[in-house]
């Protein structure tokens, strides 16, 4: 005897949560394996540099059997965070001017006129351009890893005179007070009298204050050095001249280009201390050369030459500090080869081998020649010293940047077999998906409507079409950083083929034409949002609705600027408030949630005005605007979540019909997270808010009359496609990036002024997730009971209605896994493409991410609803 209907369907019920929840653990699994050995961080040797050690005889020579004597007695180091190029360099040495140029005057003039004492570098540093990496790289001479993501804060770009230009003259001020002290007790016998000051920056910035990626503005920051006590005319000869021009007093301004990987080791060796033991960098001539200490006529070993120039004696002084610093890093190469599970490349780690030998051969060829006291000439014996010496120093050059070049090429490593072993997992769970998805379809077709199983099946074909268009897309990085246009592109392609659909049955539809207009919309807002402009309240030259701006007036524009967010909030809350009063039936539940909702809009509302000069002197009402307003909207957000949730558990709704109660589940759920995330988005949520319900409205009236004319009861999944599609189009739209520097960070701190991880990292996700995962995901099941607005209470229908359910969240799910599955494949091609860590690894990262959540979402979504 069969078992009753009821306890198949609850059966049924209780085993898709399951399936769903294994989903998430295959692909946690999966992401876990191809992320541990993708994002490898190198080998971290926990071995350390001393005083006492010393090359073993024979390894090196003579000349560099301990570490260099110190050539300075003090650094004095000024760090300025986010010290861009153009900060320090006069605008003289670029094509444009900008209001932030010039105001460091006490640096460039001493650059100027005292040029053998000072020098402007331009630093370059080595992405991901984060604080505590490049803090962590000057320090101890080693590559940054992707793994040590820091803090880099999103902001628009001002280009009005602004406290910046002023955060830049204070500095100015400090410098000059710090030169002034250092000058004067540089005299003899001073306690400055060998003192070195460097200003450097840690990395640079964008024009939004961005910094973390790898562009030129970002890795290109400023060091400048000066030594209060001048070092022989000779230095010249060993400064760089090729990068000269007038500054805007006309004297002449040489500017020299020093990679920042050589700093520990410059450092180390004008300090006389050892090298730390992961550096790699190179002590960099033109530094080392400012010092007056470095042009004393010694040498590190006992058989030093006496009939040496200045020039001469430098150059013998940093070959043998050069040969020092080869010997350290041949050490780091041979530990960490020993080490690490995998190493550098045979083939290339021979070849660095082979240059160190030659270079040490050399050395004991150089020592006999520049102390040789054959016969001739003074000038040829001159002349073939300073050669001699050159083809040394450019020996061991040769040795240490051919060795940074490989480990920055190859210092990452790919763990392939769990890279390999993570692809494969996620290849197995997209097929297995896509099998149930087919069985599910198969199961859940009446037997009289297999007839219309071909149009079900061409649909199919067109939909994933399209996800294997756009995944595709991933390989190419130009597609990456335009994502957002190919997935409004695609979004378009859809609507315009169901246009065409529809006029050959000379059906056409009002909601086909809306929604074209509406892509027209998003494709403005995208390109809107991409221009990193978004967030700026005043209007700049470079943003699109500069356009509309002119043609009512600067002042105009503004006014429309503060007021059409709140009618459009006002709007929204309407629509929103009149759905209520439909979907929902019982009194506590309705009252509630239309008071919570009249509250939060309320709230938003008064949180905008009070950031416009409408409160400005009134303090207390402003404040309660800024920082109270937002923490109502998030407590009521979060009391209207618990009470849907229990409403959930507790409620008898077995009187209602299945449409009706996933009805009232959707609506109460949306509007416990809608007013929480368009506070974050800030005045812009409003007409996000209006382009996602006209979408969504669009896609389900469509998808309500494709089941009307074919009279299928499955789920559409060209609206699904169009669904997670118009999510990427308002991730886009909104202002976001796939990149560390795309996130709202502004938006972590709405209601807030103190940071606490939890609660801001909390803030954030939302913020970043809520329009393209959390409100799509929450609403898909829209799309699979909208048909069914006239059934009856016949456990049958209820069947159809909660398999539509699961069908929706396969499919959305399976093309989030399609997606992430295909940008795991293409990081695992470009994993030695230049914009690897730049671009292809925080795709991956936001992809998987996402992928993640959507699992959880659905997990969630499909016990709430079910």
């Amino acid at each position: 005897m069969s078992p009753p209907a009821s306890h198949r369907r609850r059966s049924r019920l209780l085993s898709w949560p399951l399936v769903f929840v294994a989903i998430l653990a295959f692909h946690s699994l999966a992401v876990y394996l191809f992320t541990r050995g993708f994002l490898l961080t190198r080998t971290e040797l926990d071995l350390h540099s001393s005083r006492d050690d010393r090359p073993p005889q024979g390894d090196v020579s003579a000349g560099c059997t301990s570490w260099p004597p110190p050539a300075v007695d003090r650094l004095v180091i000024v760090v300025l965070d986010a010290l861009r190029f153009d900060f320090v360099a006069p605008s003289t040495f670029f094509p444009e001017k900008h209001p932030w140029m010039d105001k460091l005057q006490v640096l460039q003039k001493l650059a100027a006129s005292e040029k053998t004492s000072a020098r402007i570098f331009k630093a370059l540093a080595d992405p991901p351009t984060t604080s505590l990496q490049r803090l962590k790289a000057l320090t101890t001479g080693g590559l940054p890893t992707f793994i040590d993501v820091g803090n880099s804060f999103g902001a628009p770009a001002i280009v009005e005179d602004n406290i910046m230009h002023q955060k830049l003259e204070q500095y100015n001020k400090i410098l000059e007070g710090v030169i002034h002290t250092l000058r004067s007790l540089s005299k003899p016998g001073g306690t400055h009298e060998n003192t070195l000051l460097l200003v450097m920056g840690d990395h640079g910035q964008t024009l939004n204050g961005d910094h973390g990626g790898g562009t030129a503005e970002e890795v290109e920051t400023s060091l400048f050095a000066w030594s209060p006590k001048a070092p022989p005319d000779a230095v010249l000869s060993v400064l760089d001249h090729s990068s000269c021009n007038v500054d805007l007093h006309g004297e002449e301004l040489c500017i020299s280009t020093m990679q920042q990987l050589d700093f520990a080791a410059t450092i180390s060796a004008l300090l006389g201390i050892p090298f730390p033991f992961g550096s790699i960098g190179r002590v960099n001539p033109e530094l080392y050369a400012l010092s007056t200490g470095t042009w004393v006529n010694q040498t590190m070993g006992t058989d030093a030459c006496t009939s040496q120039n200045d020039l001469e004696a430098w150059m013998r002084r940093y070959a043998e500090v050069l040969c020092v610093n080869c010997w350290q890093v041949k050490r780091y190469i041979d530990q960490y080869s020993a080490a690490s599970v995998i190493g550098f490349p045979s083939e290339d780690l021979q070849y660095i081998t082979n240059l160190y030998s030659r270079a040490q051969a050399n050395w004991s060829a150089s020592l006999r020649f520049t102390c040789s006291s054959e016969t001739g000439s003074q000038e040829k014996l001159k002349e073939g010293k300073g050669s001699v010496l050159l083809q040394q120093i450019d020996a061991y050059t040769d040795f240490l940047q051919n060795f940074a070049k490989l480990a920055r090429s190859a210092w990452t490593e790919f763990d392939l077999w769990s890279m390999a072993i993570g692809l494969l997992l996620m290849i197995l769970s997209v097929i297995i998906q896509a099998y149930t998805l087919v069985k599910l379809n198969t199961i859940c077709q009446p037997s009289d409507q297999k007839s219309a199983s071909s149009i079900i099946i061409r649909k199919l074909v067109f939909a994933f079409a399209l996800v294997a268009i756009r995944a595709a897309s991933f390989l190419s990085n130009s597609y990456i950083l335009a994502e957002g246009r190919v997935a409004n592109f695609l979004l378009a392609t859809s609507c315009i083929t169901s246009v065409w659909h529809s006029m050959v049955k000379g059906k056409f539809s009002v909601e086909n034409l809306v929604f074209l207009l509406l892509n027209i919309f998003a494709r403005f807002g995208i390109e809107i949002g991409m221009s990193k402009q978004l967030p700026a309240p005043a209007i700049t030259k470079d943003h699109s609705v500069s356009t509309i701006c002119k043609i009512f007036g600067a002042n105009s524009c503004n006014i429309l600027l503060e007021i059409l967010p709140i009618i459009s909030l006002a709007f929204v809350a309407y629509i929103i408030l009149k759905c209520l009063s439909h979907a929902i039936c019982q009194s506590f539940l309705k009252y509630f949630v239309w008071c919570g909702t009249i509250v939060s809009y309320v709230s938003i509302a008064f949180h905008w005005a009070s950031e416009t000069a409408l409160f400005s002197h009134a303090g207390i009402v402003q404040e309660f605007g800024r920082s109270l307003a937002p923490r109502f909207v998030y407590a009521i957000g979060g009391l209207s979540l618990a009470i849907s949730v229990l409403y959930r558990i507790f409620s008898t709704s077995d009187h209602l019909k299945m449409n009706k109660r996933i009805t009232i589940l959707a609506v109460v759920m949306l509007c416990s997270w809608s007013p929480t995330i368009l506070v974050l988005l800030g005045k812009q949520g409003p007409f996000v808010a209006l382009i996602c319900m006209t979408g969504a409205w669009c896609i389900i009236k469509l998808q309500q009359k494709c089941q009307r004319e074919s009279g299928l009861s499955v789920a559409d999944p060209v609206s699904v496609i169009q669904w997670s599609f118009l999510a990427v189009c308002l991730f886009y739209l909104t202002g976001h990036w796939c990149t560390f520097d795309g996130l709202r960070y502004g938006a972590a701190f709405i209601g807030f002024d103190h940071f606490h991880i939890i609660r801001q990292g909390l803030l954030l996700s939302i913020d970043t997730f809520g329009v393209s995962h959390i409100l799509p995901i929450l609403s898909l099941p829209f799309i699979a009971m909208v048909w069914y607005n006239t059934t009856s209470k016949d456990d049958g229908l209820k069947d159809v209605i909660l398999n539509n359910v699961t069908q929706v969240f396969l499919m959305y799910g399976l093309v989030t896994a399609i997606t992430a599955t295909m940008t795991i494949i293409c990081v695992t091609i470009q994993r030695r493409h230049l914009m690897v860590w730049g671009l292809f690894a925080p795709k991956y990262v936001f992809d998987v991410i996402g992928l993640l959540l959507t699992d959880l979402l659905i997990c969630l979504a499909s016990l709430y609803y079910n």
